[in-house]
């Protein structure tokens, strides 16, 4: 499907917000660090955006992921990642990760201790802080994408009709 004919709820935010590109890039700086890798990242990413909903994470993420070399077994597996035997030990607990954050838990703690753990177990302490932000960081677009609805598959800076 061509998205030549849809339509942006609203105008590019950096009409309005130009310091938002500063902070998406920032953001971004902060994630490929290198305390892990961008990979992962994306992968986590990616899952996110299955999580809120958001065809325009999705195709975005999927898109980036395909230009970093990821296989398409394993994009299209990450909707599918805990019985799917693409993925490191360390990837599996980034993904469980996400998920915790992103769903409502009406039984406890949406991060409990022992998914805490396990994340230890993988990732020291800035790798954990890269994890979350690289988590914060789509959350921090989760209400660009649903609300204003850009378009999804268009580079940045043409992703918006009006």
């Amino acid at each position: 499907m061509s998205t030549e004919n849809l339509q942006s709820r609203l105008p590019d935010p950096s009409q309005f917000f130009p310091e938002v590109a500063t902070i998406a890039a920032a953001m971004t700086k902060a994630t490929h660090n290198g305390a892990i890798p961008r990979t992962t990242v994306g992968l986590v990413q990616l899952r996110a955006g299955q999580v809120v909903g958001s065809t325009y994470h999705t195709v975005r993420q999927t898109g980036l992921l395909r230009g970093a070399g990821e296989t398409e077994e394993r994009i299209t597996a990450v909707a599918s990642w805990r019985d799917a035997p693409y993925f490191t030990d360390a990837e599996r607990v980034a993904l469980e990760l996400v998920e915790a954050v992103l769903t409502a838990n009406p039984a406890g703690e949406r991060v409990p201790d022992e998914l805490y753990a396990r994340a230890c177990a993988h990732y020291d302490e800035k790798g954990l802080w890269t994890l979350t932000l690289a988590i914060s960081q789509i959350c921090f677009f989760v209400p660009v994408a649903l609300i204003a609805k850009p378009i999804p598959g268009r580079p940045l800076g043409k992703n918006y009709s009006r």
